[in-house]
This record gives C-alpha cells, structure tokens and sequence, in this order.
C-alpha cells in the first residue's frame, strides 16, 4: 500500500448543503479576518495553524487546501493536532501571484470507529462481530469512493480488507486495522460528506528578491561624478559596474523625467534657479512631456531601455522611482486642471509640508470629480514602464495619497505582471506605513533610520520581524537617503559609516545605500537631517575611489549575505544579551541549523568595550555540553566557545563588530 501523501492535487472543495459540523476559528495567519494578504516568497513555507473541534467524540482531520486564485483545482496537505484543538498545516508555493488558501475538516468516521473497535476487542465486548461490519461497511463505502476517482486497484484493496473483517477473529484483525498502510489509503479517499470549510484567506507570492535585496541608489545625471557635464544613460555602465562589485542587486534611479521649468529650485533649495540649475527630478513634466518620457538631457526612453537591458546582462535590475508630482510645465495642467487643487483665485496650489514648501510642485487630487480617469491615468503610466521592461518601483510618499488607490494599482498591476515588486517610501504615523503594507507594497522604508540604541534597535527589530507586522510589513533598512542625513552620520568618522551600514545589512534581509555613502559623505545643511549642497538641485563632484571609501567593507558586507541562507531571510532574527548595554547580539539561523550568524556589535564609535555576551543556545541550535567554532567572516578570525557565556572585545578603530558563523 503507498506511504501517507505529503501534498497532493485535489478537487476543489464544495462547501456542503448542510449546516457547519465542525468549528475552526482562530485562524493564524488572518490579517482583518482575511480581507488583507499575508506575503511569501515562492518555494517559502507558510505554517498555518486553527482551532478545530466539534460536538462529540468524534476522532477529528483537517486539511490545509492551497491554490492560485481562479485555478479550479487545490493543493492539499494534511493538518497535524497540537494541544487543546489547536492544529497546524504547512503549504509552499511554486508559482509568483495571488494564491489563497482554507482549511477542511470533518469527524473523521473511520479513525472513530477504529478507535472505539480497538477498545471493545482489548474488553472482549459481546458486540465486536456486529461492530466489525459497521467497520466493513465504511471500507465498502471508502472503496466505492477509490473507484469513482478511477482508482480501482486502490478499491480492490480496501473491498479486500472489509472482507477480512467478517471472516477474521477480532484479535487478528487489529494488526491490520492500526497498520499505517491502511490508513494511508483510507486518507485518500475519506468522507468528507459532512465536512466543514474555513472562510478563504489568501496571500501574495512574490520572487525571490522580495525577501532579499541589496539597493544602490544613484542620480543618473551624475553618473560621472562632474559638476560641469550631465550624464546620460549611456553613461551609466561604470556605476552599474562599480554597484555591482561592491554586491548591489538593485539600481534605483530616482525620477528620470523632464524636469520643469517654471519654479525650479536652484541649489540648496533656493527659490531662484539660475540657467545652468538643472532642478530636482522629483518636480515631473516639461515642454519634452510628463510620465511617460525623461528628461531629455539623460537621453530617450530608448535609450533608458537600452540601460535596463545591460543592468539585467551584469544580474541587476534597475527600480524606478513613481513620484505623482507635477511641475507647473506637466502637461496634466494644461489637459486637466481638474486633477489639481484649485485656490479661490482660480490657480493651482502648489505642494507643502510646513514648513517645508514645494513651489516647484503641484499636488495631484485624488478626490476630484474626475478622479477614476485620473487613477486610470496614473496605473497606465506604470503599466507603460513594466512594458519597458521595469519590474520594480520606489513609490514616492505613498502615504500622501489614498490608501485604495494603492490596493486597486498593486492588484492590477501584479495580475498583468506578478514579478512586479514595490517599495513604499513612507516615512509617516506607524499605522498608515503598516496598512500599505497590507494592501500590496512588496517593501517598505522603516525607522530604522533613527533608531541608535541597542534597546531601541532590539525592540524595533523585535516588533518588525516577530509581531504580525512579518506577514505584511518587509522592512527595508536604508542607513541613508538623498533627503535624510541622520544626525549620528553629521560630520561622523568613516567607523560611524561602516557599524550603521552593516547593521542594516544582517538585521534585514534587505537594505540600500544612497550613493555617496561608500565615500562616507557627512557634510549637513546647517540644523537640518539634510546634505549640504544636495545632490536633488545640482550636480556633484565626485571622486568615486577617494581615499577613505568603505567600498570594499561593503562589499564583503553583501558577500557574506549571499554565501549565508540564514541572512536571506527575513523573520528568523533573534536577539542575545549583553552585560554592556552598548553591545547588540544577535543571531539569524536557517530552520534546520545548516546556516547559523551571530552578530555582535559594538554601538559606542568612540569607546573600546570588552563584555561578555550570553547566547540562548536552543535558538542557535547548540549543545551546552559541547564546545563550538565561531569564524569571523568580516576578518578571518576563528575562535572556540563554550557554553552561553563567552567573551569579546570590541574596538571602535579596529575589530568593532563580528560577523560570526557558528558550527558545531
């Protein structure tokens, strides 16, 4: 007889003409009862788990049911009981898309009868021979079922041990009603006549670089580093060379559209451009057009096609930032003034966010009377880069515009082209940065940004990666960018660079640079988080191998992570304790312990710290009797621990944070 199916296709589910047998509640995952998503990765585990339970004695089953929405037929695996009525499935997914998945159950008839004949043979009960046939009857009727399915030998088999039922003594019987063998088989073809059905949850299976990225983000119009000459697309392939040796997988251009001219900012933000101020990209639309071409100064759309095509032969892709801002020159004002906030006056109010003001901008009205054209508008113009060959998106202050807006464009988007990826840029209230996660964003910026302290870096990392915000939320953690200048990296020593730049790159799974960070760039715009001379409204001179650059730190940063499974994952970070609270440990392990990291960092820049560090074994997967190796992957060094209690030194102007990889 064959073994027990760990996943089998099988017909859709019927929700039954009868009222629910079975109660199963307490669904986890559920995000808003199932009116949200959860996120995968395709080939990753999803562990689901329910309370399932009826009225009676009844011995229970339960099946975890799988599918890509609108397929007629499932995957199925069965549930295993926990404690309490608690049951856990675990499902995988082969394919990019909209999947959904439920939970079957029923009073399994067989296992009950098996149970309750077991007993009255071991008792000698008088009524074994009429219970046997009631045994014989629901393998006759299982038999039946094996044979409608067109398995007829499988039917053969069971009609042959119903028979055995009738002619056996009962104490002979037991050896094959508890074989594993039979049931197997019954496990097929069970009744599920009364079976009860879970309300449908679903997910949202992404690629692979979903859970693990490496971001760059760079201006192409400065691609070569000189103030005095723009640089096109075609002068790109030296920084796409440059990203990708330092083990950058994405190349994100912020906006490449025509810039407008009207109210261009000059440099630092001045309110007066002067006629070489080349103005920020994120003020959209020109005489040369809006959303669907660039600036013509960075060349064509052909040629930015061209650029994607060399990023992908060298494994990079290229993200493209989606800003809906308008300058005064986007044709939209002209062909629709409607889709704009109108003053009493009758002109257009431009953008702000006191104190900050964007005169160069005009804001986009989502509640306008027009307003479905105008989403319809604004899906197409992504729709028009994914056919250029775009598969990921920097979304610009997406928790500026309505929240539906976002779930109708994702699903839209993601039906036409499932490898489609989003990251949302919204640095805004804990709850609007949650919900577009859960409407559809692939990726997130988080606070990362700001969080310094090991207790404030523990409980952020805590809450991101082990709350429910993991079935919803990927953090995507960017020590810097074109409009943040921290106040940790203000005029900080290259070491202040290299702690924040490698805890980013093992506690999440995904981070990026804003370009000029390998250079170490510290220069603040006097009392703001900002770059002097930013980049946004000039361009800049560069030296992109200056002496003092931590091009080759990173790059080891980025090769650790692809060689280790273990830091290609997203949920699996664990925190260890310190007896110095300015040291952070902590460990990301595979779930078989064939990839084990530990990271321990020294936070304080200036001060050399020696502490000792106490590890939580079990999560590392140790044995406290044995010793175990830790080799130092960012310097090559290898030591030999015992026990949870183990001793480092860490110097600000040396060794200053392990990379460990644990083996025993």
């Amino acid at each position: 007889m064959p073994p027990p199916l760990k996943s089998k296709r099988s017909p859709a589910p019927v929700l039954p003409p009868h009222a629910p047998t079975v109660v199963i509640e307490n669904l986890y995952p559920s995000l808003e009862g199932g009116r949200h998503p959860v996120k995968r990765v395709v080939g990753e585990e999803l562990e689901v788990h329910a309370d399932v339970f009826k009225d009676g004695h009844d011995v229970m089953s339960a099946v975890l049911r799988w599918r890509p929405v609108g397929s007629p037929r499932w995957f199925e695996a069965p549930m295993q009981p926990l404690e309490n009525d608690r049951w856990r499935g675990t499902c995988t997914f082969n394919a990019v898309g909209r999947w959904e998945y439920v939970i079957e159950a029923w009073g399994d008839t067989f296992r009950s009868w098996k149970k309750s004949f077991a007993v009255r043979c071991q008792a000698q009960d008088p009524d074994v021979p009429v219970e046997a046939l009631e045994g014989a009857r629901l393998l006759r009727e299982a038999a039946l079922r094996a044979r409608t399915a067109g398995a007829a030998d499988f039917g053969a088999q069971l009609d042959d041990v119903a028979d055995l039922l009738t002619n056996l003594p009962a104490g002979e019987l037991l050896d094959v009603l508890l074989s594993d063998e039979l049931q197997a088989l019954i496990d097929r073809y069970p009744d599920r006549a009364l079976s009860t059905v879970s309300h449908v949850q679903r997910v949202i299976v992404e690629r692979e670089r979903a859970r693990f990225s490496a971001w760059y983000e760079f201006f192409p119009r400065n691609a070569e580093g000189r103030s005095d000459k723009h640089s096109t697309f075609r002068d790109c392939l030296a920084r796409l060379d440059d990203a990708r040796e330092m083990g950058f997988d994405v190349i994100y251009f912020p906006p490449i559209h025509p810039i407008g001219v009207n109210f261009r900012k000059g440099k630092n933000n001045t309110l007066t451009a002067g006629p070489d101020d080349v103005g920020s990209p994120w003020a959209i639309g020109g005489p040369a057009g809006g959303h669907r071409m660039v600036e013509p100064a960075l060349g064509t759309v052909d040629d930015f096609v061209w650029l994607v095509g060399e990023a992908k032969k060298r494994e990079l892709e290229i993200a493209l930032d989606f800003a809906l801002n308008c300058s005064p020159d986007h044709p939209y004002v002209a062909a629709h003034p409607d889709w704009f906030y109108q003053r009493p006056d009758g002109s257009i109010r431009y953008a702000e966010n006191p104190p900050k003001k964007y005169q160069d901008i005009y804001p986009l009205n989502f509640h306008c009377a027009d307003w479905k054209n105008l989403w319809r508008e604004l899906i197409d113009v992504v729709l028009f880069w994914v056919d250029k060959g775009v598969k990921i998106f920097r979304v610009d202050n997406p928790h500026t515009k309505p929240v539906a807006f976002w779930e109708q464009l994702i699903s839209e988007v993601q039906k036409k082209d499932p490898e489609v990826l989003f990251l949302s840029e919204a640095f805004t209230k804990p709850r609007m940065m949650q919900v577009l996660g859960k409407v559809g964003f692939t990726q997130s910026y988080t606070y990362f940004t700001w969080r310094e302290s090991a207790h404030e870096l523990r409980e952020y990392c805590t809450e991101l990666t082990r709350s429910e915000m993991r079935w919803y939320y990927r953090g995507n953690f960017w020590p810097n960018t074109p409009d943040i200048l921290p106040g940790h990296l203000q005029n900080a020593p290259s070491q202040v660079f290299r702690i924040r730049a490698a805890l980013a790159a093992t506690l999440s799974s995904c981070w990026g640079i804003y370009s000029g960070y390998e250079l170490c760039e510290n220069d603040p715009y006097p009392g703001k988080e900002e770059y002097n001379h930013s980049e946004k409204y000039e361009l800049k001179k560069r030296d992109w191998n200056a002496p003092g650059n931590i091009k080759l730190f990173i790059q080891r940063l980025n090769r650790i992570r692809r060689e280790n499974a273990a830091l290609q994952e997203y949920e699996n970070l664990s925190f260890h304790s310190a007896d110095d609270g300015r040291v952070l440990s902590y460990s990301k392990v595979t779930k078989d312990f064939s990839n084990r990291i530990l990271c321990v960092v020294n936070l304080d820049t200036n001060e050399t710290i020696a502490t000792t560090v106490h590890l939580d074994l079990p999560v590392l997967g140790l044995d406290p009797n044995r010793p175990f190796k830790v080799e130092d992957l960012m310097h090559g060094n290898i030591y030999e621990w015992r026990g949870s209690t183990n001793y480092v030194s860490l110097n600000p102007n040396g060794t200053s944070l392990h990379v460990f990889r644990v083996e025993q």
